[in-house]
């Protein structure tokens, strides 16, 4: 038997890339694409069940074409049962006014459902039973006992070991993440379908398990997002200007034209940097999906020069280096976050 399990797509999320409007709308409709893009590999592959480990909405009030075309898809796949838990996001996603007969819902109580020997258990994770849920779960040894469960900080997992677990699937993370649980069983979180910010970054899919015969549980996880952000950090502290920032940047990182890519700028630099920042966006925009410039440089400063200087950056300066609350240390970040202030420039406190 092979059944999949996926969590957290987040079916209308607003994206937190920070996107163009334009490809915003189009990252929101990809999260849509790669769901449809995984049911079409579950058809090929004869995946008798999709498991949804909750946040499958980005929101309790999802917008009517995300749940249209969820239950559309649900109900145009009767070969496939769809086990769906709500998560923390869409836990007051009203579903119960859709009669599919391969939809299967679950509540604050453990339920149930067998397929031959394999049973799938879960439970909405809520205030009045995150204690009381362990007692309350019994598995049958001789079954292949299969658990969905939303969360990680309110989840004990110590209280589920020796449960009769085989295969514990989580959602809530958005890595990948497989550990072993007891000497029986493992956990799992699948992650999400596709990364939504630069917090999400790598690979993104789903875990395909395979059950054979004698009840043994083989995972593989399936790359399935459309595209992958990445987050990069290059030292330019031997770079001249801005242009030779972005060569190394280019020699540096293979740049795959449909990603999406943080690049992280680091080093000590003796160049003017105030425009860094948008130079390197700008050489940058039509050699992938989208890319955003931190710079997280330190700028070689001639203080002797500046602190001449009769302007507020030289009374700053002046007033700086007099200070005697400071170590040196303290005192040349003091003077690189003030002279980025004074420049306009995006600061980090």
């Amino acid at each position: 038997m092979k059944i999949i399990h996926c969590a957290d797509i987040h079916l209308g999320s607003k994206i937190e890339a920070k996107l163009p409007h334009d490809k915003a709308i189009l990252r929101k409709r990809e999260v849509r694409i790669s769901f449809s893009n995984m049911v079409e590999n579950a058809k090929k592959e004869n995946v008798k069940i999709i498991i949804i480990s909750g946040d499958l909405f980005d929101s309790d009030r999802p917008l009517q074409k995300d749940k249209e075309f969820f239950y559309s898809v649900v109900k145009n796949t009767p070969e496939i049962d769809f086990l769906y838990l709500r998560g923390n996001h869409d836990s007051k996603e009203s579903y119960t006014v859709y009669d599919l007969p391969n939809l299967k819902t679950f509540n604050n109580v453990w339920q149930k459902y067998c397929y031959e020997n394999v049973c799938i258990s879960a439970i909405e994770i809520q205030p009045d039973n995150e204690i009381s849920m362990y007692s309350t779960l019994n598995l049958d040894e001789s079954s292949v006992n299969i658990v969905m469960l939303h969360g990680y900080e309110n989840i004990n997992f110590n209280n589920l070991k020796n449960k009769n677990i085989d295969y514990l699937a989580l959602g809530h993370l958005h890595t990948h993440k497989e550990e072993k649980l007891d000497d029986r069983g493992i956990y799992a979180y699948s992650g999400c379908l596709e990364g939504r910010g630069f917090d999400e970054t790598g690979e993104k899919g789903y875990i395909l398990l395979e059950i054979n015969e004698k009840g043994k549980i083989q995972t593989n996880f399936i790359v399935n997002s459309i595209r992958i952000i990445e987050d990069k950090t290059v030292d330019i502290s031997d770079c001249g200007a801005s242009y030779e920032a972005y060569q190394k940047i280019k020699n540096e990182i293979d740049i795959n034209r449909e990603n999406l890519y943080r690049i992280n700028l680091a080093g000590n630099i003796d160049f003017d940097n105030d425009n860094m920042k948008n130079d390197i966006e700008g050489y940058m925009a039509n050699l992938c999906f989208f890319v955003s410039v931190k710079d997280k440089t330190r700028r070689i400063l001639h203080l002797d020069d500046i602190k001449n200087e009769i302007s507020i950056k030289g009374e700053f300066v002046r007033m700086v280096l007099a200070s005697n609350e400071y170590d040196e240390e303290t005192k040349q970040e003091i003077i690189e976050t003030g002279l980025k202030a004074l420049d306009l420039q995006e600061v980090e406190i």
